[in-house]
């Protein structure tokens, strides 16, 4: 990353889950605002302190002194004024406001926050009105924000409404560019697992083409969140999924992923593939693993895709995106070992990384029958259904089946990703400045630079 000023713009962050928190260590540590106004909503604690005992601690990456400077480096939080609601976080005037959880009252205005990060996991409905008495992305506009960033995928109740045209969905270094500061207002960083799964699956399109492509599944093995249960309790009124209110420091639990209805947003092409997605919850706080299974039509089989190729279009995908975001690891790893490193995105673990191509017999006859079916009702033959390239000895000899063997090759890709700091904050926090960017530049007004 080059070296950046500090601009004399506040960021908002609305909550003060993990999310919010880890975002507050990465923001402090690159610096680019110069304050950060966060609104928890409640109070915390007896006293202002209480906060930063929280925000300068982390049962997963340890002290934040020593995430920002190493082992020697002394407490890094100070000037805690309880009258204002500020403190001094590594030099960077962080303010709390602990009264607002609807976010149409939040004081974004009074404080001169113009960009705010919404952290809550509460508010994803972009179709929300501003004035919904619960609450709503919206609101942040009524409240004096000008640009709002979700930090998780949109969910749009009523299944009938479309996505409004001014939110859209990014990945940074896959379709950020995607994002028209004239005219987005809400953009969705989506999800942890979907900015995974976007750099393991980007490199292989570009290199194959979607076409190729025949069908996907992948399976996360993800870290546990903070809505899981730390004991069993009784489930919810209404729970429909009775492993949630599982413990889960003891067990293995299924669960569900929006990841590949998420990728179709970030990486249109995979909207035309069938994709599978599920997710297994294991007891770790955090260091979590794609497992991307894919089938790719092949040209030969005396010479197939194999390991070794796989491999190098991720070695060579890693100088085609920017800051880190994707690495290429050809060492033995463990979970643990990508815990906090710094702005990849994805670790592909080359090491495990396997291929197997077979020859796929298809019947000429069910591929006939699909032909006749599509022109009946008007429909034009697809290229997969063409029929042109087929011998004539084959077509021929009527009363028995025939067919055509295709080279398929199935390819297993392993990425880790660390879920919370190492790879979705920092993702995030690149998305929140390069947007800010855009907004001082689309200003046209000089940046006060802080010394």
């Amino acid at each position: 990353m080059s070296e950046e000023t500090t601009v004399s713009r506040a960021l908002g962050i609305n909550g003060l889950g993990r999310i919010a928190k880890l975002s507050i260590w990465s923001h402090v540590e690159r610096k680019y605002f110069s304050e950060i106004v966060v609104n928890i909503g409640r109070e915390v604690g007896t006293r202002l302190a209480d906060i930063a005992h929280f925000l300068e601690r982390d049962s997963s990456y340890g002290a934040l002194h020593t995430y920002l400077y190493g082992s020697r480096a002394g407490r890094v939080i100070e000037n805690i004024d309880e009258k204002s609601g500020s403190m001094m976080i590594n030099g960077v005037k962080t303010t709390f406001l602990r009264k607002a959880r609807n976010p149409a009252n939040i004081e974004w205005r009074k404080y001169g926050v113009e960009l705010v990060v919404d952290a809550t996991g509460k508010f994803l409905d972009p179709t929300v009105s501003p004035d919904d008495p619960k609450g709503s992305l919206r609101g942040h506009f009524a409240a004096g924000a000008k640009k709002v960033v979700v930090s998780a995928p949109f969910k749009i109740k009523d299944k009938t409404l479309p996505m409004p045209p001014d939110a859209v969905t990014t990945v940074m270094g896959i379709n950020d560019t995607e994002y028209d500061p004239k005219k987005h207002l809400v953009v969705s960083n989506a999800s942890c697992t979907t900015t995974c799964l976007a750099y393991m699956v980007k490199p292989i399109l570009d290199y194959f083409g979607a076409e190729r492509v025949l069908s996907a599944a992948m399976t996360t093995v993800h870290a546990a969140t903070g809505s899981q249960s730390v004991l069993d309790h009784s489930p919810s009124a209404g729970a429909t999924d009775l492993r949630k209110s599982r413990s889960v420091f003891n067990n293995i639990i299924l669960t569900s992923t929006g990841a590949a209805k998420a990728l179709g947003l970030v990486i249109p092409e995979m909207k035309g593939i069938g994709f599978i997605a599920e997710s297994v919850r294991v007891p770790l706080t955090t260091g979590s693993l794609i497992i991307l299974a894919l089938m790719i039509q092949d040209k030969s089989l005396s010479d197939p895709i194999n390991r070794e190729l796989i491999n190098d279009i991720y070695k060579r995908a890693v100088s085609h995106y920017p800051e880190g975001y994707l690495v290429f690891s050809g060492e033995q790893n463990v979970s643990s070992d990508i815990i906090g490193l710094p702005r990849a995105a994805t670790v592909i673990e080359g090491h495990e990384n396997h291929t197997r191509t077979s020859a796929v017999r298809i019947d000429l006859d069910h591929v006939a029958s699909a032909v006749k079916r599509l022109e009946a009702i008007g429909e034009d033959r697809p290229a997969s259904l063409d029929l042109g390239s087929v011998s004539p000895e084959a077509s021929r000899g009527a009363g028995r089946q025939k067919f055509i063997e295709v080279p398929v090759t199935q390819a297993v890709i392993y990425g880790w990703y660390d879920n919370e700091l190492g790879s979705y904050t920092n993702m995030l926090r690149d998305r929140t400045v390069s947007m800010a960017k855009l907004m001082e530049r689309n200003a046209h007004t000089p940046m006060t630079v802080r010394s």
